[in-house]
């Protein structure tokens, strides 16, 4: 950056805000630059939350009012980014009653949680699929195929069966090539959509190798990219590191689930990469001093090889502690503890763009708490915490967007000058 700029830095940090361009976030698409996030030609640092269960409320007209009400103040605390399923795969109240065959109801509850994203500003991250039995996930993909006829082994064929994947490739066409009912702009031309995920949390121990999952990715990204070149492209990774960096396994928890970090992100098509945290559940025996410990390395290991082998920006896309097992006082020790990690990275320009803590819920959804739920209106300290860093990475970007308006500015008198100086023959 040039050295004026540099010298204007604390200066421009400080000012009023009326003195400069409001910093919108539901302008255009995010694209990635370097490790960085950007939108409208300056960086993006996402605070926010996973509100899993939003096209399934939102599906329910009577119950619209408690996604809008979950998007209103988790905007009026600075939050502009949620990570949420576009999958209902089976079961009740499905998305997909099977293979190709939609329910329009829960279709147009997808709709209006995008019409409201956008409303509010809010930035999206859809995920496909579910690793995991809930909402059906790739098990509910294999009994579609096993109906069929298709003699598979185990859940994990998901990622090798021709027929199940062929119905995983038309879920995600039919997907982005839909036109939302209130909107009318297709989910591939939508900015408010920042990123698809792949899966959510992808594990496969039948390979331990990692060579099964590395192919599906590869498969399953260039397919995606074929249809939606806007959009940004992640894999929902959990961040366990695999053969590929056998020496970093050792920052592992105890145990392998056929991902590798470093070599699924490294795949075309993969713009940035996803780390979840959850110290209390993979580390259950051990105390919080030691989660903590575990915490610190974990973060800083993945911030220091997206940046310097991936070269790809980070998001730690979930993160909790469940008041379940532990205290509010443990719960913020360890919010603070991701949001320094990532704050301290983005303000020197580093790999880490942003954080989502599992999970925000609205009011009224006593049903839905897990021991992780932050509910806005309960004003707890973990709130004051999530604020303070959403007005933390703000500064960050507005910083960036008045140095580049500053140069803009320049650049303007420059050619002004250059005119004057022509017409008046100095």
């Amino acid at each position: 950056m040039k050295h004026w700029g540099l010298i204007l830095f604390g200066f421009l940090l400080f000012q009023e805000h009326r003195f400069f361009p409001n910093v919108k976030a539901d302008d255009g698409f995010v694209k990635t630059k370097g490790v960085q996030l950007m939108l409208n030609g300056s960086p993006f640092y996402a605070n926010g939350f996973n509100a899993y269960w939003l096209m399934y409320m939102a599906a329910d007209p009577s119950q619209r009012t408690k996604v809008s009400s979950a998007f209103q103040e988790a905007k009026q605390h600075g939050l502009n980014i949620a990570r949420t399923w576009a999958f209902s795969d089976g079961g009740d109240r499905p998305l997909q009653y099977s293979p190709g065959s939609y329910n329009e109801q829960m279709f147009q509850g997808l709709d209006f949680v995008v019409s409201e994203a956008k409303r509010y500003g809010i930035k999206l991250v859809l995920s496909f699929v579910n690793n995991y039995d809930q909402f059906g996930g790739k098990k509910q993909y294999v009994n579609w195929a096993r109906n069929q006829g298709q003699s598979l082994g185990s859940d994990d064929d998901f990622f090798t069966n021709s027929v199940v994947k062929e119905y995983y490739k038309n879920h995600i066409k039919t997907l982005l090539t839909r036109h939302n009912t209130l909107t009318g702009v297709a989910y591939k031309d939508e900015p408010t959509i920042m990123a698809w995920e792949l899966m959510n949390e992808p594990r496969c121990y039948s390979d331990p190798s990692g060579k099964t999952m590395q192919a599906w990715i590869t498969e399953m990204a260039s397919h995606v990219k074929s249809i939606d070149g806007n959009h940004l492209l992640e894999v929902g990774l959990e961040g366990f590191y695999g053969p590929s960096s056998s020496e970093k396994q050792q920052y592992n928890p105890n145990f392998q689930v056929g991902t590798d970090f470093i070599a699924n992100n490294q795949i075309p098509g993969i713009d940035f990469a996803t780390v979840h945290s959850y110290p209390d559940q993979w580390l259950q025996n051990s105390n919080d001093e030691s989660q903590i410990a575990f915490l610190n390395n974990w973060l800083n290991n993945h911030i220091q090889d997206a940046q310097n082998i991936l070269k790809k920006p980070l998001l730690f896309a979930e993160f909790g502690k469940s008041l379940k097992t532990a205290g509010p006082n443990q719960r913020d020790e360890l919010f603070n503890t991701v949001y320094t990690a990532i704050y301290s990275s983005a303000r020197g320009g580093g790999a880490a763009v942003g954080g989502l803590f599992w999970q925000l819920l609205a009011q009224g959804m006593d049903s839905f708490r897990d021991g992780y739920e932050v509910i806005m209106s309960e004003g707890t300290s973990t709130i004051d915490i999530i604020t303070q860093e959403s007005q933390k990475l703000n500064r960050i970007r507005k910083m960036y967007v008045r140095l580049r308006n500053i140069e803009k500015l320049k650049k303007a008198r420059d050619i002004r000058r250059a005119q004057w100086r022509s017409n008046t023959g100095n």
